[in-house]
């Protein structure tokens, strides 16, 4: 069938998807860096460019998205770099909906992951057709082959359309910068690719004649502008200092807004703009209360584009002010006012997120697409001056047709063959359903399964554990199930502070032969905080602060016993798991702290009667 539609040939729109850490925003390095779009003043050329935040660069992870635009002879390829980890899902789903086609990037050892699953269906429902890169081809004893076999049976399982399945297939080692159609041949840049991208990715429709409309898929917030609504023009065109129509399709009514500025982007820039047109991405600001999804369109023929569905959340915790002796002692803010301000101001740009407040308890329930999702935002307050005091994660269930359901998430390990038992029996006591289970040629075993999200939480610790750190572990959001009456394995008991002080190695000395200790000698510690794991079921009120008395005889080998084992230090994401339902999480800028939610030794007893 011939397509008479004019479209802008000069002109591409993707997005790179894939499974966490198999080469997105370093294969994006490359093709700034190649295209010229990315110059160093001092000439020392940095890895991750597109990963601008701290914590992005130090876990080696994708959090936001971010869009760029390179130039490649005569046509302008827009790229979006989005994350690969199952909990910022919520931020792939809306950047696909910008975009004409996708690089599927797949670890040519690993093959598809989880997480690959979830991205390609959602292109795949989209009609977009991708173009398949096997990354990482340097890495010994990789099978680029095999990989690609995989990829081509997720396809079939997903439903792909003939279109879909007669991809383009590159292979690649994005650290190095090079694409080749043929793995025999390696190249020396990324010619392949782009040429692949110009022959394969239609280019958009033409359609500046009719009226302007603009769908938000993403926001951002300037403290000189407030929101800044970024998306695609679908059609239309668009004049900076415009008055237009703002609407949603959840019957609000629209409201007018001037566009203050119109921002297009340019390697790392966002660079001003005095118009843009159909098939341009933008960020656009002075849309003051624009949410994802909303349609900004012409004042003169107002319209409403068919709406984002924005997946729930399916973990929740509770936020609270630090209310123990050492507050205020390192943070800037430690009040709730502060801490509400922080929390709606990120609820502006973070889409997936939803905040409460709890009446008649001065704090927040702040509900995320998964643990990392959450803990993500803890830290960046912390690191921000915030004191808090978050409880343990609870996952949300809901009612569907009278029966009570919750989040499963699919679950992919990676162990040595030596654990191999072990690991099938701890997922036993978890309930976990076991889905699919190889070896591998390199003395490892790769298991998959299915496990409801509550059974889950705190066993990433354990995994590792079990594997002697040797382990890889992933997983996504696999769907809602009926609940099961299923309990992950209880926690023992923990040593509680009974007065404030500081530790000293002959009370910790006289008790660590009763379980472990997070905290060592010379430690400042408070009445209820939590310095240890009993090795009994319950809970031990002790004093870690107790000297040895002093008396005037003499011994040379009487302090000579005192051999401390080192403490147990536990990072966010395992503090969170660890805490139980009357504990919280006390994370100041420089401290992590588990204590029990009522401080006085009293009182807790009283209440727990």
């Amino acid at each position: 069938m011939i397509n008479n539609d004019k479209r802008r040939e000069n002109l591409r729109n993707i997005a790179i998807i894939a499974h966490v850490d198999h080469g997105k925003t370093t294969l994006l390095d490359a093709m700034l860096r190649q295209t010229g779009a990315f110059t160093d003043k001092t000439g020392e050329l940095t890895d991750c460019i597109m990963d601008s935040n701290d914590l992005e660069r130090e876990r080696g992870i994708t959090i936001l998205s971010k869009n760029t635009s390179v130039k490649y002879g005569n046509t302008a390829i827009h790229i979006v770099d989005t994350p690969g980890h199952a909990d910022f899902g919520s931020e792939v789903e809306r950047i696909l909906r910008m975009v004409d086609g996708v690089i599927l990037m797949v670890d040519a050892m690993e093959g598809p992951m989880p997480q690959t699953r979830f991205v390609l269906k959602k292109s795949l429902d989209l009609k977009l057709c991708p173009i398949v890169i096997i990354n990482k081809v340097d890495k010994p004893n990789c099978d680029p082959h095999a990989a690609l076999d995989k990829v081509f049976t997720l396809f079939m399982e997903l439903g792909a359309n003939d279109k879909q399945l007669d991809f383009p297939v590159l292979y690649a080692c994005g650290k190095d910068g090079w694409t080749s159609e043929d793995l025999d041949v390696k190249t020396d840049n990324l010619d392949s690719l782009f040429k692949t991208i110009l022959e394969h990715v239609p280019a958009p429709l033409e359609k500046d004649a009719e009226p302007f409309r603009m769908l938000v898929t993403m926001l951002d917030y300037s403290s000189y502008t407030g929101r800044i609504g970024i998306g695609r023009i679908f059609q239309g065109k668009v004049i900076a200092g415009e008055i237009i129509s703002m609407a949603s399709s959840f019957d609000k009514p629209p409201v007018k807004r001037k566009i203050v500025d119109i921002m297009g982007f340019y390697g790392l820039k966002r660079v001003p703009l005095q118009s843009a047109r159909s098939g341009d991405i933008i960020a656009m600001s002075g849309l003051e209360g624009i949410e994802v999804g909303d349609t900004v369109s012409c004042l003169e023929n107002p319209g409403v584009l068919p709406t984002l569905e924005i997946e729930q959340p399916t973990i929740a915790m509770e936020f609270f002010p630090n209310d123990s002796s050492f507050s205020g002692r390192e943070g800037k803010f430690v009040t709730v006012t502060q801490i509400r301000e922080r929390l709606l101001r990120e609820q502006h740009t973070n889409v997936g997120l939803k905040v409460e407040e709890l009446s008649n308890k001065g704090g927040f329930k702040v509900s995320g697409r998964g643990e990392l999702h959450l803990s993500i935002l803890i830290e960046t307050m912390r690191r921000e001056g915030f004191e808090l005091a978050v409880s343990r994660m609870v996952v949300i269930k809901h009612e569907e047709n009278g029966v009570m359901v919750e989040p499963m998430e699919y679950l992919v390990l990676d162990a040595p063959t030596a654990f191999r038992g072990a690991v099938i029996e701890a997922l036993g006591g978890r309930g976990a359903k076991m889905k699919n289970m190889e070896a591998g040629n390199i003395g490892r075993v790769k298991f998959e399964y299915t496990i409801a999200s509550r059974a889950l939480i705190g066993f990433k610790s354990e995994f590792l554990t079990l594997t002697k750190g040797n382990g890889l572990m992933y997983h996504s959001f696999h769907g809602y199930m009926p609940e099961e009456n299923v309990q992950p394995p209880k926690r023992n008991g923990v040593f509680i502070v009974k007065d404030a002080g500081k530790t000293a190695s002959y009370a910790l000395n006289a008790l660590q032969d009763q379980g472990k200790f997070f905290v060592g000698p010379g430690e400042e510690v408070y009445a209820g905080q939590i310095v240890g794991e009993n090795c009994r079921d319950n809970d031990l009120v002790i004093n870690p602060c107790k000297e040895k008395k002093q008396t005037n005889m003499r011994s040379s080998t009487a302090d000579m016993g005192i051999i401390l084992t080192p403490p147990v230090r536990m990072s966010l994401e395992q503090a969170i798991e660890y805490v139980g339902d009357d504990e919280f999480v006390e994370v100041t800028p420089k401290s992590l702290r588990l204590r029990k939610k009522i401080l006085d030794h009293i009182a807790r007893k009283r209440s727990e009667k």
